[in-house]
């Protein structure tokens, strides 16, 4: 069985070793899938959701703050809003399913607008995904099902101390954000 020790000196050598965002994610993504895959089971206080918002617990941050590794909870019906993650990103789904509505990332300097859609996907569990790379990360994510949903996600960067971007998908305002993380109880 894959422990997560494991997946974090894994991830930790991948993330010191290689620039490429690109390959990074790849492997990554490998590795996720064979952690979900291998049986690995989440403390229960990581899985457990907010009846008011979608949380963001803290499973590993590097010292360095180069990546974090979380448990992100959403309870049923729970969505995200349309936003950013500036860095890349995977995310494994642990439990319950996830409907994934992608926008393409619009110009720095554009004019502005509606958000462009660019697909639509449900994750499963076990199902992984490159959520996002420094070029293609716009999105919202609502949980379905009749389960909460729980996701392992990796991103390249302290995702919870990070300066990010919520869109309005109808005129393509940014207000910038920092989710924080949460304390599991």
């Amino acid at each position: 069985m894959k422990t997560v020790d494991t997946f974090i000196r894994d991830v930790a050598s991948l993330v010191s070793a290689i620039d490429d965002e690109y390959e990074i994610t790849k492997l990554v993504a490998e590795r996720l899938s064979a952690l979900l895959a291998g049986g690995y089971r989440l403390p229960p206080e990581f899985t457990r959701p907010s009846d008011d918002h979608h949380v963001t617990y803290p499973l590993h941050i590097a010292p360095d703050d180069s990546w974090s590794l979380a448990s992100v909870v959403w309870n049923v019906g729970q969505r995200t809003p349309v936003h950013g993650h500036e860095t890349w990103g995977v995310a494994g789904i642990y439990a319950g399913a996830e409907r994934e509505l992608r926008y393409l990332k619009p110009a720095a300097d554009g004019p502005g607008g509606a958000l462009t859609p660019a697909g639509e996907q449900v994750w499963e569990r076990g199902d992984v995904t490159v959520c996002c790379t420094t070029d293609d990360d716009v999105h919202a994510v609502t949980a379905v099902g009749a389960e909460p949903t729980v996701g392992i996600h990796v991103y390249g960067g302290n995702i919870g101390t990070m300066n990010r971007r919520l869109y309005d998908p109808a005129t393509g305002a940014v207000r910038w954000f920092v989710s924080g993380w949460d304390t599991p109880s």
